[in-house]
């Protein structure tokens, strides 16, 4: 928790203008900066931009955590269930639909708000696909390539939408798929928080279930584990949490997948009461540190937060594979 709040506070002191330690600490307490500029910066940009890092990385770091349980592939993530691509057709299509079909879209001034509202809606779909379909098949294999389907569907449309769309609308998607953690209104953050705790809360409820899991959908079921309704919940709270930060955020890789696997490597358990609290607090660090980093301290121009996260992230994760010579699942 401590490495925590040092990230924290390193990240809203750091950026295009200097702001020392100790006057960052001095404005979040309620103190009068010198500069009365600072605290504007401070209170209007950096810090949103801080908590929205900690939601993300929190969030889909849980997300991929819950995956690579329910499917027990270590290579699932937060968007093996098509989520993220339903968010990502709905922000292809106001971006990039409203150059083909002026006319439809002509009552929507394209904007944030818009943005997010049609990736919500996306991914929100794409979620009660996935709902339905776990309804009627009951093994979770068949599930996991069901979604990847729905994600080569959804990405097959938005190829469809880049090839006839105009250039500049294109850039703009191509923009928005780098991923963002800074223009969200502290109204955007609250949607964010809400989908996040929501699904934090329905991880802690399925932490029983979740440990079933890893030893197998049988063994789970002789504990009497209710695989339909735990598979539910599971597929529920991944939705809220990748969905919604994806509608907001953008596309952010990596985390999800790596985080679960630094942290079974760093408290040597796959205990999910000690696992769900472990992959918040490391996945908010690290992408903590991949904003820092991708702001570029003195300068005006911020690096694509997803290639950061990457840049950063595998090194570490292929360091702790190669010392501990096993993978922990």
């Amino acid at each position: 928790m401590f490495v925590l709040l040092t990230c924290f506070v390193i990240n809203i002191s750091l950026g295009s203008v200097s702001i020392s330690f100790f006057d960052t600490i001095k404005v979040l307490f309620g103190s009068v900066s010198e500069d009365s500029s600072n605290s504007y910066i401070i209170w209007q940009y950096r810090l949103p931009k801080a908590i929205t890092a900690i939601l993300v990385g929190g969030g889909l770091s849980l997300s991929g955590l819950l995956m690579q349980t329910l499917f027990r592939n270590p290579l699932a993530g937060p968007y093996v269930l098509g989520i993220s691509s339903g968010a990502s057709l709905g922000a292809a299509i106001i971006i990039m639909g409203s150059s083909l079909f002026t006319g439809f879209f002509a009552f929507s001034a394209f904007n944030d708000i818009t943005l997010a509202i049609t990736s919500s809606i996306g991914s929100f779909l794409v979620l009660i696909l996935v709902l339905v379909v776990a309804a009627k098949i009951k093994d979770t294999m068949s599930l996991l390539i069901i979604g990847l389907m729905f994600g080569s569907i959804t990405a097959a449309i938005v190829s469809v939408l880049s090839y006839f769309t105009k250039a500049e609308k294109l850039q703009q998607y191509i923009f928005w798929s780098f991923g963002s953690l800074g223009n969200l209104t502290w109204l955007q953050i609250l949607i964010v928080a809400s989908c996040t705790i929501t699904g934090i809360t329905l991880s802690i409820i399925t932490i029983k279930p979740l440990n079933a899991f890893l030893l197998g959908e049988n063994y789970a079921k002789s504990l009497g584990i209710q695989l339909q309704k735990s598979r539910y919940l599971i597929i529920i709270a991944t939705g809220l949490l990748a969905g919604g930060i994806t509608a907001f955020a953008g596309l952010i890789a990596f985390v999800g997948i790596a985080v679960p696997h630094i942290t079974r490597q760093m408290f040597h358990t796959t205990d999910h009461k000690i696992q769900i609290p472990a992959v918040l607090c490391c996945g908010a660090i690290l992408m903590l540190i991949c904003d820092t980093i991708a702001q570029l301290p003195g300068s005006v121009s911020v690096l694509p937060i997803n290639a950061i996260t990457s840049i950063l992230g595998a090194p570490v994760v292929i360091w702790l594979l190669v010392r501990k010579r096993k993978m922990i699942f």
